[in-house]
């Protein structure tokens, strides 16, 4: 298997391109409704950041704002989430959270589901859960699973249950695997193309650091700046159940927190999720983006300086 792809894979699942689920099913891709050419550009959820020498510096989630004239007083975050990452940064969310009448989040699991602070304690057997076991422990990050709060009362369950989402898979004739397949086309053509963002030498070098965890994040961070175009990958005309059912299921919530007169409400999904969710703020309820900011997900930088 060739390496860009396989890092396509590992990537992809853990910034949340593909979410990560809590059950077994099998899945398949993101979004429809793509922009057509000469549209808006795509928004972004996930950036890297890099310092005056144009080294990674860290990678940053997005938190953007959207209001609208014909809901005064009410306002919508769309919260990107990456699946493992710094355990700062899912301190710094936990925070972020405590400023919300009400935050949805996403996990596919039994209606009622309520995660045990701390995480689950078993090793998930699915193999998204899987790959984002090994790359925290590869990289030395933590688990959002294992470090966001789910105990507290506001955050509100907002994502379809394993047999809903099996279902759906099944009407639309959706596999997991595929999901796989066109990452790893994609990664052998962006390598084709020249826009890897990495060589088998640093790879290498990076491997047998005696710093890998930190060297290996910032050639993945690298990597990403290509990644993007892997959506378009997954993209499908008539969508997907991993992003636009599941997207759908958590806006019936986000109707129902709007029915009962919550004002200040955040949405906690994979960033994969977002720019559908944007389309759906902007087109069906007449929100406008009025405002963002910017977590750090992975430091990249060290005390004595990123390129050291």
């Amino acid at each position: 298997m060739h390496r860009l792809s396989v890092l396509a894979v590992w990537l992809a699942a853990l910034l949340g391109l593909v979410s990560r689920l809590a059950a077994e099913p099998p899945a398949k891709t993101p979004a429809a409704d793509a922009p057509a050419a000469g549209t808006a550009e795509e928004p972004k959820f996930i950036r890297l950041k890099r310092d005056a020498q144009d080294r990674p510096a860290a990678m940053e989630t997005a938190v953007v704002t959207y209001t609208s004239k014909t809901r005064p007083g009410v306002s919508i975050d769309l919260i990107g989430a990456v699946h493992i990452a710094d355990r700062s940064y899912y301190d710094d969310l936990n925070k972020q959270f405590e400023k919300y009448d009400v935050v949805l989040y996403e996990l596919v699991a039994p209606e009622g589901t309520r995660v045990p602070k701390g995480g689950r304690k078993e090793k998930s057997t699915h193999p998204i859960g899987m790959m984002q076991d090994g790359m925290s422990s590869i990289l030395e990050l933590s688990h959002q699973l294992a470090c966001i709060d789910y105990t507290k009362q506001n955050l509100v369950h907002a994502d379809m249950s394993p047999d809903e989402f099996n279902k759906s898979m099944v009407d639309r004739g959706e596999s997991f695997f595929q999901i796989f397949m066109r990452l790893m086309g994609t990664g052998i053509a962006q390598s084709a193309a020249g826009a890897s963002g990495m060589n088998d030498t640093e790879l290498i070098m990076a491997l047998f650091s005696k710093d890998r965890p930190m060297k290996l994040k910032r050639l993945l961070a690298q990597q990403f700046q290509s990644l993007e175009g892997s959506m378009s990958a997954l993209d499908g005309p008539e969508g997907s159940a991993i992003i636009t059912e599941r997207n759908k299921r958590c806006f019936d919530v986000l109707d129902k927190q709007l029915a009962a007169g919550k004002k200040k409400i955040g949405v906690f999904y994979g960033a994969g999720h977002l720019a559908d969710m944007q389309r759906r703020l902007e087109k069906d309820y007449k929100f406008e983006r009025a405002s963002e900011s910017w977590l750090t997900a992975w430091q990249l930088s060290t005390p004595e300086g990123v390129g050291k």
